[in-house]
């Protein structure tokens, strides 16, 4: 099969389409005949050297997939050659194949393609295990989503319209009338307007319950002044940075809590959780149309190093796909 390698770790140009051995499936995986991948941030940290895949993943990047079983490994049930599905992956999203645990497959949403289904796993997996299985969003909270415009916000801001929430978003101005589509509250312009004033405007100076943070320690201070009362911030980026100072005493007086965690690292049987719950509580939303994803453009595979300059210039709106 061919598959996008990263021979020297660099800017998008060390992706390249090469010929690489096909994979086989082990015991409790199937193999997925590839017909979309997603691009996320992760895949931009992996080419640059910083995001290496865990242990037993494959080596292309790739966190993401749909595509069409060609393979069982012994000890999988319930799924059988042919079938549409989804993944979330460890790595080997940018590929004709890839070898996935069963745990980690999602059925295809009702009413949409296998290609539009690639750009939900990751997102889905992501957003939901840190807002709702962590934080706890509750029908008539706030949740705040710094990065709107990115395919993590663009599906928080619809999950939280779905579960009953006020969802207030930070992101460049000329998304705003897009993300007011999706269902977004209150957009705030990140380059012109701090979002701290702006949140507290809109609370009526209560600060919001949750947030969304993509930015890590650029973003920790203010983040805590934002928190309403009880307030919980789910960190799940650094692209402002990994080390920042925590005021303790703010945040006690808040009674609020930070988590931070990433999803690829996590061991099989707690994604295979995570996903099981995205598909209970989370795809009969998307089934009911109530989230969809939302997709900037697609690419040839071949064509990932303008997929990743794309991304990195944030001027996409959603999801980037590459098709092999």
């Amino acid at each position: 099969m061919h598959a996008i390698t990263i021979d020297d770790p660099g800017g998008p140009d060390a992706l390249v389409w090469a010929e690489v051995p096909d994979p086989s499936p082990a015991a409790g995986e199937v193999v997925v005949e590839v017909t979309a991948a997603a691009v996320n941030r992760a895949d931009v940290m992996q080419r640059q050297g910083h995001y290496p895949p865990p242990p037993g993943a494959p080596p292309y990047p790739g966190l993401e997939c749909s595509g069409v079983i060609s393979a069982i490994g012994a000890g999988v049930t319930g799924h059988h050659v042919g079938e549409r599905v989804c993944a979330l992956l460890s790595g080997g999203g940018y590929a004709e194949q890839v070898a996935v645990p069963a745990g980690q497959l999602l059925p295809i949403p009702q009413q949409m393609s296998v290609q539009e289904a690639a750009a939900l796993p990751e997102v889905a997996c992501t957003v939901w295990s840190n807002v709702v299985d962590i934080a706890r969003l509750r029908k008539g909270e706030t949740l705040l989503v710094h990065g709107g415009g990115g395919g993590i916000g663009t599906f928080a801001i619809q999950l939280g319209k779905a579960l009953g929430a006020t969802v207030l978003v930070t992101a460049r101005e000329a998304k705003h009338d897009q993300l007011r589509v999706l269902g977004a509250d209150l957009t705030i312009d990140y380059t012109a307007a701090d979002f701290v004033t702006e949140t507290q405007r809109a609370t009526d100076g209560r600060g919001v319950d949750v947030i969304l943070d993509i930015i890590g320690a650029k973003y920790l201070d203010r983040n805590v002044a934002a928190l309403a009362p009880d307030g919980r911030i789910a960190i799940i980026g650094l692209q402002g940075g990994r080390r920042g100072e925590l005021d303790l005493g703010a945040l006690m007086a808040k009674r609020g809590s930070v988590s931070a965690t990433t999803l690829r690292a996590r061991p099989a049987a707690d994604k295979a959780r995570i996903v099981k719950g995205v598909r209970e509580r989370v795809w009969p939303l998307v089934d009911a149309g109530a989230i969809r994803p939302i997709i900037d453009r697609t690419f040839p595979m071949a064509q990932a190093p303008a997929a990743h300059r794309l991304m990195e210039s944030s001027d996409h709106l959603g999801k980037i796909l590459l098709l092999p």
